[in-house]
C-alpha cells in the first residue's frame, strides 16, 4: 500500500514538478507552451527588416534578446530619420543669390522681402523663395508666322494701306517683386503691349516712309511707348503706381513688307512710282535749264536795250547841245557860221567820193582827153 501511496497522484505530481527541467516539460500540453517561440520569431524578423531598411546588415542575432535588441535598432533608425529631415530642411532653407539674379521670399505665399546678393536664409516651408535671372536678355518675336494669330503682324497705315510688320522686343527684369506680383502673365503682357504700341505708330504713318526711311525712328518711338505703358502697370500697398519690373532693352524691326497676297502688285506700283519720280525729275531739270537760259537771254537783251537807250539819249542830247551851240554862234555871226557849215558839209560829201580837181588857170588847156584819170587815181591809192 505504501509503495502504491508513493506512486499516487500527489507523488506523481511532485515527481513531475521536480523533474520538469529534465525533460518532463515534453509532456506539457502544446496549447499552453507552444506560442512563446512563434512571437519571438515574429519580433526578430521585424527587427531584421527594420535594420535592413535603415542601412544595417541583415542576419540572425541569436545573442541579442528580442526585447533589448529591438529597442536599440528602433532608436537608431529614428535618429537617422531625424538627421535626414534636418538635412532636407537646411537644404531648402539656405540658398545663394548670384549677381545676375534676384530672389523674392514669400511668407505663406505672401510677399515677405527681397533677398540680398550672396547667401540667404528662408526657413522652409514657412518661408519659400523664388529666384529670377535679372540680367538675362529675353526676346519676344511678333509678326506673321511667329505669333499665335495669323494676322498678328498685319497693320493698317495712316493712308489706308496694309503692311506686314515683323519685329522683336528684347527685355529683362529690373524688379523681381513687381515682375512676379504685378503681372499675371509677363510674356503675354509684353506681346500685347508691343503689338498695340506698334499698331498705334503705324496708324499715324504712311506706307512709303515705313518701307523706306522711317524704320530707325519707328524703333525708337516704339521702345519708348512700350516702356511707358509697362511702367503704368501695378500698384504698391499704398496704391501708387509701381511698374511692371520690366526693362525694354531694344526693339529690332525685322521686316516691313506688303502682305504676301498683294506683294507682286505692290512691287509693280512701286516701280511705276519710281519711273514717275524719275520722269518728273528729268522734266524739272529740263525746265530749270530752259528757264535759266531764257532768263539769261532776257537779261542780256534788257542790258543791250538799256545800253542802246542810254547811247541814243546821250547822242541826241549831244546833238541837241551842239546844235544849240552852233545856233548861238550863228546868231552872233551868221555869214561866218553859214560859210563854215557849208564847208563842213561839202567836206563830208566829198570825203567818200573819188574825185580829180583841175585848176584850169594853172595849165590853161583843160584835161587831156585820153588821160585815164580814174585809173591813175586807183594806182595812186593802191601804191599808198
Amino acid at each position: 500500500m505504501a509503495g502504491n501511496g508513493t506512486g499516487g497522484p500527489w507523488g506523481n505530481g511532485g515527481g513531475n514538478r521536480g523533474s520538469g527541467n529534465n525533460g518532463g516539460g515534453g509532456d506539457r500540453p502544446p496549447s499552453s507552451g507552444g506560442q512563446g517561440p512563434d512571437l519571438d520569431d515574429l519580433v526578430r524578423k521585424g527587427q531584421e527588416q527594420l535594420r535592413i531598411l535603415m542601412g544595417g546588415k541583415g542576419g540572425d542575432n541569436k545573442n541579442a534578446s528580442p526585447n533589448g535588441g529591438g529597442s536599440g535598432i528602433g532608436f537608431g533608425g529614428f535618429g537617422l530619420i531625424l538627421i535626414a529631415i534636418f538635412g532636407i530642411w537646411v537644404f531648402n532653407s539656405f540658398y545663394r543669390v548670384d549677381t545676375s539674379e534676384q530672389s523674392v521670399e514669400l511668407f505663406f505665399g505672401e510677399y515677405y522681402k527681397t533677398g540680398n546678393e550672396g547667401l540667404n536664409f528662408a526657413p522652409w516651408p514657412v518661408v519659400t523663395k523664388t529666384i529670377l535671372p535679372v540680367t538675362r536678355e529675353n526676346s519676344e518675336d511678333i509678326g506673321v508666322g511667329r505669333g499665335a494669330r495669323a494676322d498678328e503682324g498685319l497693320m493698317l497705315t495712316g493712308d489706308e494701306n496694309i503692311v506686314d510688320i515683323d519685329f522683336q522686343v528684347v527685355w529683362n527684369i529690373t524688379d523681381a517683386q513687381q515682375f512676379l506680383f504685378n503681372l499675371q502673365d509677363p510674356k503675354e503682357t509684353i506681346r500685347a503691349v508691343s503689338e498695340s504700341a506698334m499698331r498705334e505708330i503705324i496708324a499715324r504713318s504712311n506706307l512709303s516712309p515705313i518701307l523706306n526711311k522711317d524704320r530707325g525712328a519707328i524703333t525708337i518711338e516704339l521702345k519708348k511707348l512700350i516702356q511707358d505703358t509697362l511702367d503704368t502697370y501695378g500698384t504698391d500697398r499704398s496704391g501708387n503706381i509701381s511698374g511692371s519690373g520690366i526693362n525694354i532693352i531694344r526693339v529690332n524691326l525685322l521686316g516691313a513688307n506688303p502682305p504676301r497676297e498683294v506683294i507682286d502688285a505692290f512691287r509693280e506700283v512701286q516701280a511705276a512710282e519710281q519711273t514717275r519720280d524719275t520722269l518728273e525729275k528729268q522734266a524739272d531739270a529740263y525746265s530749270n535749264r530752259v528757264v535759266a537760259e531764257a532768263r539769261g537771254k532776257a537779261a542780256q537783251l534788257m542790258e543791250q536795250a538799256e545800253g542802246y537807250r542810254a547811247q541814243t539819249i546821250n547822242e541826241a542830247e549831244g546833238e541837241a547841245s551842239r546844235f544849240v551851240a552852233v545856233y548861238n554862234e550863228y546868231a552872233k555871226a551868221p555869214e561866218v557860221t553859214r560859210k563854215r557849215l557849208y564847208l563842213e558839209t561839202i567836206e563830208k560829201v566829198y570825203s567818200n567820193v573819188n574825185k580829180v580837181i583841175i585848176d584850169e588857170n594853172s595849165t590853161g588847156q583843160g584835161v587831156v582827153p585820153y588821160l585815164p584819170l580814174n585809173e591813175l587815181t586807183k594806182q595812186k591809192t593802191g601804191g599808198n
